[in-house]
Order: C-alpha cells, then sequence, then structure tokens
C-alpha cells in the first residue's frame, strides 16, 4: 500500500507549486510524508525479503534431506545416477523458487484492482475499452507460457541425457582414450546438447516476444482509452491525458510481472512433480522382503523356498529361480555357471536387492546384516584405513589380522601414506587387484555371521589368490558361513558344497567332486602335488604383490591425492568478462548494445515530448482558470523486487501534471498523432533489443559448452585420475544451467538498468539542474556501499558452489554403493555424514541472503533521503518563485525512481557479477587444463602400419619426479605377427607398458616405434587408429549396442553380427532386441562377464595390426575362456599380439614370453625354453600358480 503513498503525495506537492495558494506548512507536510512513507515501505520491505528467504532455506533442507533419505532406501529399480543429481542440483532449487512467487501471485491483483480504482476515477468508463485490450493479452500470455513450460520439460530431459552422458564418458575416459573415441563420443554429447539448446531457443524467443507485448501495451491501452473517451463525447484536458498515462503504466507492472510469478508456479509444480516421481520409486523393505520368522532349523543359517526373484517388479529382465535351497551354519558354499548365468543375480536376491515376486526368503540373525564383496568392488574417496573400518572404530589386533588375511601389507608398505593413502574416487588409483581386496577386507572387518562374496579372486594373480583363500576364506572367516561366486573352480575344492546355475535357475548342488567336472574345462594336468599343505603355500607369498604404478602416477609424498578445488579469490577478473563476449560475438554484442541505446533514446524522447505539450498548453491557457489536478501517478517504485521482473518497460517516469484547459480536439489529435508515432518506434527498438539479446546469449551458451566439453576430452588421463567426476559434473551441470539460463536473465535486467539510469540523468539534468548537485556526495556513498556488499557477495557465493560439489559426490557415491551400504548397516551413519554437508551449504546459502538483505535496507534508506531532498529543494525553488511547475513535475517523478534504479542497477550488477562465477569456473577448464600432447600428422596416409612390429628403445617412465621410475629402461622387439605374452607380479610395469605404446603417458626418455616410426612424431589419433586393446575393466555406455560396437558408426551389421557370435553373444544380444536393444546406464543389462565379450567383440571388428589384451577374460568362466582363447588365435593368426598374462595356459602358446620384475625385463625367450630354465623367474612363477590348473598370473 505504502508503494501508493509516494506518487499521491507527489500529485499533491505539484499541485502546490502550482497554485501557490495553500500555506507553507502544507507543502512541508507534503514533504515529510514522502520521505516518511519512502522509509517505512523500505523497512517493511525488507523484514517481508529475510522472513521469506528463511522459509525457503528451512524448505530447502528439508526436501534435499528427504531426497537423500529416499536414495538410501531405494529398491532394485533405480534411476541413473545423472538423473539423481539433477533433481538435487536443479529441480530442488526451481521448487524453492515457488516461496517468492506464492506471495505475489495474491500481491499482484490487488496492486491491480488499486490502480483500476483510481483510474475509473479519472476517465470514468472509458478505462474498460483498454482493460479489455490488457485482458485479451492474458489468454496469449497463458499460450506463449504453457508452451515454455513445455520446452522447458523437454529441455530438462535432453539435460538428463546430456548429464548422463557425460557421467558416463568420464567414468570410462580411460578406455576411451585408448580407442581414440574422444571425437565420435563427443559428438554424441553435441547432439544431446544441440537438442538441449533446440529447447533452449524456443524458451528464450518466447520469453522476447512477452517482454515485448508487455513493453508496447501501455502505449496501445492509452490511445485507445483516448479514443474511447472522445469518441463518448468527452473533452480532453491534459491534466486527464497524464494522469491517465500515469495509471496505465502502474496498470502494466502488475500485469507484466503476472507471466513470470505464474511461470515460477509451473515450473515448481514440473520440479515437485519429478521429484514426485523419485519419491514413489518403490523402496527396499527388508520386513516384507524376507519373511518373519527365521529358519526352522537354528543350524540353518539360510533358506529359500520355491523363490522367484527379478531385477524389476513386473519380472520382464532375466528372472532367478531357485525352488530350494538351505545353507547351513559354518558352510562355505561354491556357485558356478556360465556367463550370465545368474550368480551374482541369486547373492543380490539373498541381499535382499532384487524383487521377489513369490516365494519365501528366510535369513538367521537378519539384523546383523551381511559381509558383502561385490563383483566391481565399491571404493570410497577416503583414506585406505577409512575405506575398511568403514566407521566401525579401530580395533588395533583385528584390523592387523584384516589387513595380513588380505594380502594388504605389502601394498600398503610401498604407498607413500601407507593405510593413510588416498584412494580415488570409485578407487581409480589402485590397481583392479587392490581393489577387490579392500573390498573383501572391509567386509571381513565388519565381522558377520554371512558372507556373501562375488568372486572377490578374479582380479588377483595365483598367488594372491591362494592367499586370500586360505588365510582369508578359509581362515579367519572359517566360523562364519560363505556363499562364494568364482570362475576359478580349482579353488572350490575345499567348499562344503557347490551350486550349479544356468539361465537363473539353480540345477544341481552338491559336493565339490560331483559338481566340478561339469564346469572344469580342462583335465588336471599339472596339479601333481595336489593340495600343498597351508606352510607352503605361505612360503610361496615370499614375493608378495609388488605396488601398483598407478598409485604413484599422483600420489604426493604425504599421500594427498584430492587436489583442493581451486577458488578464484577477489573480483571476477576483466578476462571473464572477455571471455562472454567473445562467445557471444562482436558484431552481436555490438548490436545489441546499439538497439539498447536507441530504444531508451526514443522512450526519453517519448516523454519530452509530453512536457512540450505541457508548456504549449500552458501557453495557450495561462488567460483561463483551472482546478489543480491530483494525479496519483508513478509505479510502486518502492518495490525493488517487483522491479526485477519487469525487464521491458522497467523505470517509467510519470507526469503529474498543471493545470491546463479545453483545447480544440484538433490540437490534441496532432500531439496524440506525435507521441504515438515516438512510441511505436520505441516499440520497434524493443523488439529489435529482445531478439538480438536472445541471439546473443544462445550463441555464448553454446560455445562455452563446446569449448568446456572439448577441452576435457583432451585432457591426459592423470587428470581425471586426480579430479573427482563429481566436480568436473558440476561444471557440466549446474555452471553449465547458470550460463544457459539464469546469467542471461540477470544481465538483461543489468543493461537496462543502466540504459535507465543514463537517460534519467539526462532529464534530471535539463529539469532540475541543482539536483546534479546531490549526484557527486550520493555516488561515492553508492560506490562505498556495493564496493563492501560485492566482495562479501562474490566471496560466498564461490563457497556456495565448494560446498555443493561434495553433496553431488556424497550422492553419487552413495547410489554406487547402495547394496554395501545396506548389507553393513552403515545407512544412518551415511545419512548424518549427508546432513554435516547439507548443513555446510546452507550456512552459506544463509549467508549470501542475509548480505543481499543489508545492502537492500541500505539503498532503500538512501532512496528517500533523495527524494526528500528533491521535494526540499523543489520548495525552495517556489518560494524564490523560480520553479517552472511543468519541468519540476518531470524531474520529480523521475528522481522518484532514481532509487529504484541505482538499487536496481547494483543488485543486478552484483547477481551478474555472481552468475559470471559460473563462467569463469567453466573458463578455468576452458583455458587451463593441460592437454595430451599431439604431435604433427605425418604424411602416412592411413593405412600406415602395414607389418605390426614393436620395438621399445630404452624406455624410462616416472608417474611423476622424485617416484622411482615405473619402466626403468625397457628395451625389446617384437617381430610382426608374434604372439608375445606378457608376465610379472602386480607392480612389475606390465599396464605401463600399454600405457606408454597408446601414449596415454609420455616416456621421460627413450622412444617407442612401430614399423620403424617413432610413435611420438604421430598425431595421437593416427596412432591409437592402428591400435586395439581389449581392457581390463569393461567400459559400456548407455545407448544401443550398435553404438557400443561401433561408436564410430564404420561398419555394417553384418560385420557386427559376425563379432557377436564369434564371441558367443549373439543369443543374448537377440534376447535384448538385436542391435537396437538398449543396454542401460553402463551395460547394467548385461553381467560382467558379459560385458568383457562385447569388448572383445568391439576389438574383434578394428583391422589393427596390433592387439592388446590386459586380463580380458577374469571374469569369464573356462569353457567359454577357451572359446575366446581360439578366436583371438584364428581372427588375430596373422597379427601382433601383446597379452598381459592373466591364465596360464593362454601364454603357453605364445611365441616368446617376457617377464617382468621392478620395471626392467628380466627374461625374454619362448615358454619352453624357460620353463626348462630350473631358477627362472617364469618357472618360479609357474610353480606358485599350479596350485590348481589354468592359474592365473593377474596384472593390475
Amino acid at each position: 500500500m505504502l508503494g501508493f503513498s509516494g506518487p499521491l503525495l507527489l500529485s499533491l506537492l505539484v499541485g502546490f507549486l502550482e497554485e501557490g495558494q495553500e500555506p507553507l506548512s502544507h507543502g512541508l507536510l507534503y514533504a515529510l510524508g514522502l520521505a516518511g512513507g519512502a522509509v517505512l515501505g523500505a523497512v517493511l520491505q525488507n523484514q517481508y525479503g529475510y522472513e521469506v528467504y528463511k522459509v525457503t532455506l528451512q524448505a530447502r533442507g528439508a526436501v534435499l534431506n528427504i531426497l537423500y533419505c529416499k536414495a538410501l532406501q531405494l529398491g532394485p529399480s533405480r534411476p541413473p545416477t545423472g538423473e539423481a543429481l539433477n533433481l538435487l542440483g536443479t529441480d530442488s532449487e526451481r521448487l524453492l523458487n515457488f516461496a517468492g512467487s506464492f506471495h505475489e501471485a495474491w500481491g499482484l491483483p490487488l496492486q491491480l484492482a488499486i490502480t483500476l480504482y483510481l483510474l475509473y476515477q479519472q476517465v470514468g468508463v472509458a478505462f474498460v475499452g483498454g482493460l479489455i485490450l490488457a485482458l485479451l493479452l492474458v489468454p496469449v500470455n497463458k499460450v506463449i507460457a504453457t508452451r515454455i513450460m513445455a520446452s522447458n520439460q523437454e529441455m530438462l530431459q535432453h539435460k538428463d541425457a546430456r548429464v548422463k552422458l557425460v557421467t558416463e564418458l568420464l567414468s570410462g575416459i580411460r578406455v576411451i582414450k585408448f580407442c581414440g573415441w574422444e571425437q565420435a563420443l563427443g559428438a554424441r554429447v553435441e547432439a544431446c546438447r544441440a537438442r538441449e539448446l533446440g529447447q533452449l531457443r524456443v524458451i528464450k524467443y518466447l520469453d522476447a516476444a512477452c517482454v515485448y507485448l508487455w513493453a508496447a501495451l501501455p502505449v496501445v491501452i492509452s490511445i485507445i482509452i483516448f479514443i474511447t473517451y472522445v469518441l463518448m463525447g468527452h473533452q480532453l484536458t491534459a491534466t486527464k491525458v497524464f494522469t491517465a498515462l500515469a495509471l496505465v503504466r502502474m496498470l502494466i507492472l502488475p500485469l507484466n510481472n503476472f507471466p513470470w510469478v505464474i511461470n515460477g508456479l509451473l515450473e515448481a509444480k514440473v520440479s515437485l512433480d519429478r521429484i514426485q516421481l523419485f519419491l514413489d520409486l518403490p523402496n527396499h523393505n527388508p520386513q516384507a522382503y524376507y519373511s518373519p520368522d527365521p529358519p526352522a532349523e537354528p543350524s540353518t543359517v539360510l533358506e529359500l523356498h520355491g523363490a522367484l526373484f527379478s531385477w524389476d517388479p513386473v519380472g520382464t529382465s532375466q528372472e532367478t529361480f531357485i525352488s530350494h535351497l538351505e545353507v547351513k551354519k559354518g558352510m562355505l558354499v561354491g556357485i558356478v555357471g556360465m556367463v550370465g548365468c545368474g550368480k551374482s543375480s541369486l547373492l543380490a536376491a539373498i541381499a535382499g536387492e532384487l524383487h521377489r515376486l513369490r516365494g519365501h526368503v528366510a535369513v538367521q540373525g537378519l539384523s546383523k546384516g551381511f559381509g558383502l564383496a561385490t563383483q566391481e568392488p565399491w571404493i570410497q574417496f577416503a583414506t585406505i584405513r577409512d575405506n575398511i573400518l568403514f566407521g566401525k572404530t579401530f580395533d588395533a589386533q583385528l584390523y592387523k589380522e584384516v589387513l595380513e588375511a588380505c594380502a594388504l601389507n605389502d601394498d600398503l608398505s610401498i604407498l607413500p601414506a601407507g593405510d593413510q593413502t588416498e584412494v580415488g574416487e570409485k578407487g581409480v588409483t589402485l590397481s583392479g587387484g587392490q581393489r577387490a581386496r579392500i573390498a573383501l577386507a572391509r567386509a571381513v572387518y565388519q565381522e558377520k555371521e554371512l558372507y556373501l562374496l562375488d568372486d572377490p579372486l578374479a582380479a588377483v594373480d595365483a598367488d594372491v589368490a591362494n592367499h586370500l583363500l586360505h588365510r582369508c576364506i578359509l581362515g579367519m572367516l572359517s566360523h562364519t558361513t560363505r556363499l562364494l561366486c568364482t570362475h576359478r573352480t580349482e579353488y572350490l575344492e575345499r567348499a562344503d558344497a557347490v551350486l550349479l546355475m544356468e539361465a537363473g535357475r539353480l540345477i544341481r548342488a552338491g559336493p565339490p567332486s560331483e559338481i566340478l567336472p561339469l564346469v572344469q574345462a580342462v583335465p588336471k594336468a599339472w596339479a601333481e602335488n595336489g593340495q600343498e599343505s597351508d606352510s607352503a603355500t605361505a612360503q610361496s607369498v615370499q614375493n608378495p604383490e609388488k605396488t601398483k604404478e598407478g598409485l604413484e602416477e599422483e600420489q604426493s609424498t604425504s599421500g594427498r591425492l584430492l587436489q583442493e578445488e581451486s577458488k578464484k579469490e577477489g573480483a571476477v577478473a576483466l578476462h571473464v568478462y572477455q571471455a562472454y563476449w567473445k562467445a557471444v560475438g562482436q558484431g552481436l554484442a555490438l548490436a545489441i548494445l546499439f538497439s539498447l541505446l536507441l530504444m531508451q533514446a526514443t522512450r526519453n524522447a517519448a516523454d519530452w515530448w509530453l512536457s512540450h505539450w505541457i508548456s504549449q498548453l500552458k501557453a495557450e491557457n495561462s488567460s483561463q482558470e483551472a482546478q489543480p489536478s491530483t494525479s496519483p501517478a508513478s509505479m510502486g517504485l518502492f518495490s525493488p523486487q517487483l522491479l526485477l521482473f519487469s525487464p521491458g518497460n522497467l523505470y517509467t517516469p510519470v507526469f503529474p501534471l498543471p493545470k491546463a484547459a479545453p483545447n480544440g480536439s484538433s490540437d490534441i489529435r496532432f500531439y496524440l498523432t506525435v507521441y504515438a508515432t515516438i512510441a511505436g518506434v520505441n516499440s520497434l527498438c524493443t523488439l529489435l533489443r529482445a531478439v538480438l539479446f536472445a541471439a546473443g546469449t544462445l550463441q555464448a551458451a553454446a560455445t562455452l559448452h563446446r569449448r568446456l566439453l572439448h577441452r576435457v576430452l583432451m585432457a591426459p588421463v592423470t587428470f581425471f585420475n586426480a579430479t573427482p567426476t563429481g566436480r568436473i559434473l558440476n561444471r557440466f551441470s549446474s555452471d553449465v544451467a547458470c550460463a544457459d539460463d539464469s546469467l542471461p536473465f540477470i544481465l538483461n535486467i543489468l543493461l537496462a538498468n543502466a540504459a535507465g539510469l543514463l537517460g534519467l540523468l539526462a532529464v534530471l539534468g535539463s529539469g532540475l539542474p541543482w539536483l546534479l548537485l546531490l549526484l557527486p556526495p550520493l555516488s561515492i556513498m553508492y560506490y562505498h556501499v556495493q564496493r563492501h556488499y560485492r566482495a562479501s557477495s562474490r566471496e560466498l557465493r564461490r563457497l556456495g558452489s565448494l560446498t555443493l560439489s561434495p553433496l553431488y559426490s556424497h550422492l553419487a557415491d552413495t547410489l554406487a554403493g547402495l547394496s554395501v551400504l545396506r548389507a553393513t548397516g552403515a545407512t544412518y551413519r551415511f545419512e548424518e555424514e549427508n546432513l554435516r554437508l547439507l548443513e555446510l551449504n546452507q550456512r552459506c546459502q544463509f549467508a549470501t541472503s542475509a548480505t543481499v538483505q543489508w545492502l537492500d535496507i541500505r539503498l532503500q534508506l538512501m532512496g528517500a533521503a533523495v527524494v526528500s531532498a528533491i521535494a526540499g529543494i523543489a520548495l525552495v525553488q517556489h518560494q524564490q518563485g523560480l520553479a517552472n511547475p511543468g519541468l519540476v513535475g518531470l524531474s520529480l517523478s523521475y528522481a522518484l525512481s532514481l532509487t529504484g534504479l541505482l538499487s536496481g542497477l547494483v543488485s543486478s550488477f552484483t547477481q551478474t557479477e555472481a552468475m559470471l562465477v559460473s563462467v569463469e569456473r567453466l573458463e578455468e577448464y576452458t583455458c587451463d587444463l593441460p592437454q595430451e600432447p599431439q604431435g604433427q600428422p605425418l604424411q602416412l596416409g592411413t593405412g600406415w602400419l602395414t607389418q605390426g612390429g614393436v620395438e621399445f628403445q630404452d624406455v624410462v617412465l616416472a608417474y611423476r619426479p622424485g617416484l622411482p621410475n615405473a619402466l626403468d629402461g625397457v628395451t625389446f622387439c617384437v617381430q610382426p605377427g608374434e604372439k608375445l605374452g606378457i608376465v610379472g607380479r602386480t607392480g612389475s610395469g606390465k599396464s605401463s607398458l600399454l600405457l606408454v605404446l597408446f601414449r596415454l603417458l609420455e616416456p621421460s626418455s627413450g622412444r617407442v616405434l612401430l614399423d620403424g616410426v617413432d610413435t611420438s612424431q604421430l598425431e595421437l589419433a593416427q596412432l591409437r587408429s592402428q591400435l586395439a586393446i581389449i581392457p581390463q575393466e569393461p567400459f559400456l555406455f548407455s545407448g544401443t549396442v550398435r553404438e557400443n560396437l561401433d561408436p564410430q558408426g564404420l561398419h555394417k551389421d553384418r560385420a557386427l553380427w559376425q563379432a557377436l557370435e564369434q564371441c558367443h553373444l549373439s543369443e543374448v544380444i537377440t534376447s535384448m532386441g538385436g542391435l537396437d536393444g538398449e543396454l542401460g546406464e553402463g551395460g547394467r543389462s548385461l553381467s560382467l562377464g558379459q560385458r568383457q565379450l562385447l569388448c572383445l567383440a568391439r576389438a574383434l571388428l578394428t583391422d589393427a595390426k596390433i592387439l592388446c589384451i590386459d586380463e580380458a577374460t577374469a571374469s569369464v568362466d573356462q569353457k567359454t575362456d577357451q572359446l575366446l582363447q581360439q578366436t583371438i588365435c584364428k581372427r588375430f593368426a596373422n597379427k601382433t599380439v601383446l597379452t598381459i598374462a592373466h591364465r596360464l595356459n593362454t601364454i603357453l602358446n605364445s611365441d616368446r614370453v617376457l617377464v617382468l620384475q621392478a620395471g626392467r625385463v628380466v627374461e625374454l625367450d619362448s615358454p619352453a625354453t624357460l620353463r626348462n630354465q630350473p631358477h627362472s623367474l617364469f618357472q618360479q612363477l609357474l610353480q606358485s600358480s599350479q596350485q590348481g590348473v589354468p592359474a592365473s598370473l593377474g596384472g593390475p
């Protein structure tokens, strides 16, 4: 209501100036009223803002917390991580914008009603004509708003897809680099981004249309009102014209804001629905899942009866059916079967991670939880000790036993900080074997009754596997009940029972002697010495696992791997503004500024024309008497946050008018025509500016994302190992969203404010020159206040961003390790941790809001002072008889909007600066990320690698200066077409050879020659396209089978099917819907072994002359493995194959074996020769692995 007091009192004051008949005391009263109203309005406004924000923050805490708690309770059907992160980042924020919009939704109609009443007093019924037009525009707006809504939803879906893709890219970045797919997969992200921008473009242009409609509206309405008024036979007087104009302008603000408010409410509704969908996902409910009473016999730990399980509630995916299974206390039960037969699903079913469709599951001592070691080990971003303790108190004796049982002591002794060494996210810095053993150690340390172990022996070499079996599974865990899935059947001979799975059904169960022969592929040829005694096993471990190069790669001496996220200090640097200017494009940026100035100039011209008209009228009619007019005009200037919403016609001056007399309507017609023309030109400029601005910001959004993506894909592997994915994702989701949407919005307002201020100063200077004296002291005050505020506001924004990243990472981490969390009962602790991180972030948010209010109240009070000063000056001038009421009225009405303008300017500038922090963070990656050395393209043609000879000459590789060399002068030569096996204990440098060969790491000295060409001279793409690799960890991304097999789209479908057949996958793929079947996030719909087969199919498709195999078949059963070896032999008969050995039978038929130790070549000869040398290292490796048959030699 106080917003109206300003204009009403102002008109009284101007009336007083005109008349000169009232006593001076009235003038003073009016002036005081103006000042008092302004101050009171400011205080109320400020409190309102503060309280609303407090409520918003409370709601935010609740929403984020409930989202996290829900994530902890999700059943088997989980949304992809990217989607959950978007709920946390985007949707929760949108939901909270509701708080502000809600109050405006009832406040604006109220303002509207009051204005209409005042307008009715002025021109009677004529106002209806204008009102009808305004109301007609509301449905138009509604149409635009719904269209914006729809686009918004689509845009969010494309954004989800893009963030999901980027997440997968980052997780498989090593493989992508090995295969040289950066371009192909980058193009997929770009395609998603293009669809997202397409929707954004629709939204932005519709916004521009909205803004334009509202900017043009006041003029049209006023002209319609006047025409109606004249047609009704009334005489138009100047007083009526000006008062009506002022009121129509007041009408526009509420009407203008309305679509924004509605939009805010609608966006909140969309986001609310998305959050609701997430909250409605079925919960993990152990009470309903397990039967309430424990198994009938006390000695039975686990009982399944006619139980049918599936990964989704309706049972469309492969089902797991167990007709009857009973496990007694203390048994060791082995689970074997072909790849993809449902072994892991059986364990998941026992742990309650599947949907139980029927039957019953009973578990003894359910409340104690399980010890769970999953097939893909889940490691937290923390120190190794924290990973193993996992929230349980530290018990030195137990801890020591666990480390010993899991063969971790030697690994820890090599690491820079022992068990205080930080492990990268998902354990990237550890070898596969180390990860598996740490996950196992965590399970063992929890001391549970029932252990579910999913192939922990796959990723380690033979003597370590033996050690784990005897010391851990048969040792420390001997008193517990254990279910062990494995492909290494030789380790199951000591089991109490073995279950054989096929196609999701349990088909046989019995003692090992019955079942194992059914799955073993090779007769026991070498096991002459049978089961060695425990002591012999212990001796064979005397040469334990050496370190893993990967660790040394990133770990600084202190063992801190995680670089603290950098946070820029001080003001946003000039180069960030330049970067944004460049992203918009030079020409476009200039055009935007020019149209903006034109728009302001025409607006001021229109106002000046009105004031000129008054002076003419005064001159004509000075003889006639007229009544003083009271014109309640101007906008509700004391509500800056309303001002924020109407970028179109923001600060419109107002003309409370002097006396005027009826005059010839022809005259009126002339003035109105000119006025209408100027207004028309103004609206055209407005349209031009809105469209140009939309185009410019879209251009910038596209450019910024493209450069960021390109730069991240080109970064070296070391960067990804040291940077948590959450941090890179934060750039791709929230910072990009900011540059897309929030930044242009605020920037638009900033530009409008700046232009308005220029126009305003011009008018004031001509009208009340005395006022210009006030400006210097005022501007100095403003400058200090805003500088003080901006410094704090910026830092708080940055802190806000920094405290948000851990929240994201924590949620992503939780979703990845959900089954482990539940099995160990750590959900409560994780919830606490989430609350702690949330609390930190909330503090930053609260402080940010408080500083905004601090600034706001100061600016408002200064504004009140200005208005009082102006009123005072006017009174003085009046007493002196100097005042020209027409100009004073013009200046005063302008001055009233000065405070609004200045506060708008400071707050929009600050917000722009805060938003530019996002651009700064994007730029930081775009400019400062290290790049892989690209090399010069040699003119070799595409098929330059014709023979396939490989030669290493004195290659030395240190991961970082000051660390021991991972490769220490390696020299060897492989003939074209030769099959070379590479063996050595963990950490002897086997994987490093491949990293150097593919130039994922550059050697510090020495060189690698392929067919006599030095690889460091080649372009990376040229080099990597000629090599093929089957990596240790299978990497698949969500998409169709075809996209995964052949991301670059080089092959015909026939070739793809052929490759699938050779890898024994064609049946599985056909059942999934052929080549266009979807694989789900990270290939979720295939088992780990099937994923490895798919990666093999990928390698078969390339016609590379050199194939590298890195422990590729560790998760495949022996029969399949044999078939694969045959396939590889056939398909790569005339190509060079380098195999990092895993199972000995694969390496015994290679031409030569290369034995590495501590980064040096120790032996290089044919397997037969080396076996016959009694003391060769190869012979020792062979002996230590002859526990069982095709034992593995592991490789990191």
